[in-house]
């Protein structure tokens, strides 16, 4: 019982982490249809940057600095480039996050070298919360739930219910009457890209403490933000919390688990069980789940796209 509550608010805990990630890049293909393959890129550039102010001013300041900061690098990308190859299509605006990915690699690695970073947890959050029979939950894990949660507030407050939400939905369907009303459309694009990098940034501040801060973080990241967003459904914002929160606890579990795949399969009807037995080659039987955790949300990225392949919430394209 002990293990399983700990490792339900670790799961649980991840996997608000990767909404914090994942609501950004939502947020941004929602609003603009794009596909931004350099989404992951923010998120490191954002622990970079939080290393360097936290080294610097502390901790509570990098929270503060390094978001903006790097929702004002999205913009500019957006005004100068993105907003240029936006007539040219979607593949156009992919390729060119795709190489705006490899170019935030390549200059983080120059700003900041090779080598590994680490980012100490604040004085203040340094510590254990609670005792779970006798098991103890961190304080600073309670901190990024809270945040991952205040954001989603936020998020639904700012689209659902403010004046800028309705002028951002209302530009999506009608730019030109919204134009004609005197707000600028283009304008609006800008700050929507702006807010959802900002947003991958302030992931990659909260994350910074409990993760390695390297030049790969970016690709060790990057593919399973694009699950959580299939699974959840493109550009659903409630259907990427319900992925991550998913996938958050399914893998936690997993990595706690020391269960041989043999075993597993035993355990299943007896003849179903003696058929995948013998097809599986026996060192595949001997890995435990544990092993095969970082293979969780893959398989079920696969698993929802043979069942129900507009993911848990995605709208079903009625012209398709």
């Amino acid at each position: 019982m002990q293990p399983f509550v700990i490792d339900a608010l670790n799961g649980v805990s991840y996997g608000l982490l990767l909404f914090m990630l994942s609501a950004g890049l939502t947020l941004i293909f929602s609003m603009l249809g794009v596909l931004n393959f350099a989404h992951a890129s923010f998120y490191m550039l954002g622990a970079y940057v939080g290393f360097s102010v936290a080294a610097r001013a502390g901790f509570w300041w990098a929270l503060v600095i390094a978001p903006p900061v790097v929702g004002l690098m999205g913009a500019m990308l957006e005004r100068w480039l993105l907003r240029r190859v936006r007539p040219h299509g979607h593949l156009a605006e992919l390729l060119l996050t795709f190489g705006a990915a490899y170019l935030i690699g390549e200059g983080v690695k120059l700003a900041w070298g090779l080598q590994a970073l680490s980012v100490s947890v604040p004085a203040t959050l340094d510590g254990p919360l609670f005792d779970v029979y006798g098991l103890a939950f961190p304080r600073y894990r309670a901190f990024m739930m809270a945040v991952a949660l205040a954001m989603l507030a936020v998020l639904f407050a700012v689209l659902r219910v403010s004046k800028a939400g309705l002028i951002v939905r209302a530009a999506l369907t009608h730019p030109q009457a919204v134009e004609a009303l005197g707000h600028d459309v283009p304008r609006v694009f800008t700050g929507v890209f702006a807010a959802g990098t900002a947003l991958a940034a302030l992931a990659g501040v909260i994350g910074a403490p409990l993760f390695v801060v390297e030049p790969a973080m970016a690709e060790s990241v990057g593919s399973i933000v694009f699950v959580v967003v299939v699974i959840g459904g493109l550009g659903s914002l409630g259907g990427a919390l319900v992925a991550s929160l998913v996938i958050g606890c399914l893998q936690t579990f997993a990595v706690s688990t020391d269960i041989a795949l043999g075993e597993l399969l035993g355990e299943l009807p007896g003849e179903l069980s003696g058929n995948l037995d013998h097809a599986l080659p026996a060192a595949w039987s001997a890995l435990t789940l544990a092993q095969l955790a970082p293979l969780v949300p893959y398989v079920l990225l696969v698993a929802m796209l043979a069942v129900r392949s507009r993911g848990f919430f995605g709208q079903r394209d009625d012209d398709a």
